[in-house]
């Protein structure tokens, strides 16, 4: 039985399909559908693409980089390989999807967010009696624009330095590239919560000792803990993005000690607190600081591109100063579901 991906053309423009990643431009071709019940089921058009030519990219039997370069059909699937490859490194480890509550694509470097501040009386759900206006709750574009940022790195490395190396070795470096832009985009998310995007929504901050929430400046209790959970009425503090330090004390405070924290975190290498949230350690938030959230309602990540390579530097080998992008933002939701905790 003859199959199409075994004589489709792979040719530059591919990469340029307006609304289309290469990925799908393959599918298009030659759709995955029509592979039910064969031995090549489960394998998407590129993974088809890579057994055409033999290239094996995982595993200690992984070929040479030139490999890819055997003929000009086979170049083409280069830079698919180097996004792959990046994108996995983004995903390992990504603590993006677990606070934020909606992912938009956007085909622009500047998005307009909606939102809704209604009063604590349009809150209320009242009865409405018969022939009686039903209140409104009013939802409207932001007034300001939510700023999409470019990440990268630039992927410095002639043809002739890495043309022997294994893909499976050449893709941890690919991934590393991957890690740093996540931690860039990251970086901005905090940035949203903190100071808002531009909307005048910058987040509730709290300090230890306050007043509001008790204890003395410097220390954190469990005390202090249960008085910021209690500041997000109606919201629910399911989430905590925390320093490095701020997770050492409350890793060492006796609520923390129960066993069912030990055995969830030893099973599945998460931890959550007895308030019930999720505690997310990051160093790309300073120390002293904790950011609490409602994950349902605090933060949208507006995704502009997916990975970006340089397509035509890589498909020729001029891998000298290949630009390795991608491009997110983010806007605040609901402002209250947001709320900051400072030492001191």
């Amino acid at each position: 039985m003859s199959y199409r991906f075994d004589n489709l053309k792979l040719e530059k423009g591919m990469y340029n399909e307006a609304g289309r990643t290469f990925t799908q431009v393959l599918e298009r071709e030659d759709p995955s559908e029509q592979y039910k019940g064969t031995a090549l089921e489960g394998l998407d058009a590129y993974q088809r693409q890579l057994k055409r030519f033999d290239i094996k990219v995982k595993g200690a039997g992984s070929d040479a980089v030139e490999k890819f370069f055997s003929t000009s059909q086979s170049a083409v699937l280069f830079p698919e390989y180097i996004a792959r490859s990046v994108r996995q490194g983004m995903e390992e480890a990504d603590l993006l999807p677990h606070i934020t509550a909606a992912v938009t694509r956007f085909d622009g470097m500047d998005y307009r967010s909606i939102t809704s501040v209604p009063t604590d009386d349009q809150k209320a759900l009242r009865r409405v009696e018969e022939g009686a206006e039903i209140p409104q709750t009013q939802v409207k574009t932001q007034d300001n624009l939510v700023k999409l940022h470019k990440r990268g790195r630039m992927l410095v490395a002639s043809y002739e330095a890495i043309r022997y190396q294994k893909l499976d070795l050449f893709s941890v470096t690919l991934r590393q590239i991957g890690a740093h832009i996540n931690r860039m985009h990251l970086e901005d998310a905090i940035d949203v919560l903190l100071n808002g995007d531009g909307n005048g929504n910058p987040a509730q901050e709290f300090t230890v000792g306050d007043g509001t929430i008790g204890g003395s400046a410097g220390t954190l209790t469990y005390d202090e803990l249960v008085d910021f959970w209690a500041q997000f009425e109606p919201y629910e503090m399911n989430t905590l993005l925390v320093s490095g330090d701020m997770m050492r004390q409350m890793l060492k405070m006796d609520e923390f000690q129960n066993p069912l924290t030990g055995l969830n975190f030893q099973g599945t290498g998460k931890l959550a607190t007895p308030l019930g949230a999720t505690l997310l350690r990051t160093s790309a938030l300073e120390s002293g600081k904790l950011i609490g959230l409602d994950k349902r309602y605090a933060l949208e990540m507006v995704q502009g591109s997916d990975v970006l390579v340089e397509y035509d530097k890589l498909i020729d080998r001029q891998l000298e100063r290949a630009a390795i992008t991608s491009i997110s933002g983010f806007a605040k939701l609901f402002t209250e579901a947001a709320k900051v905790l400072k030492l001191q």
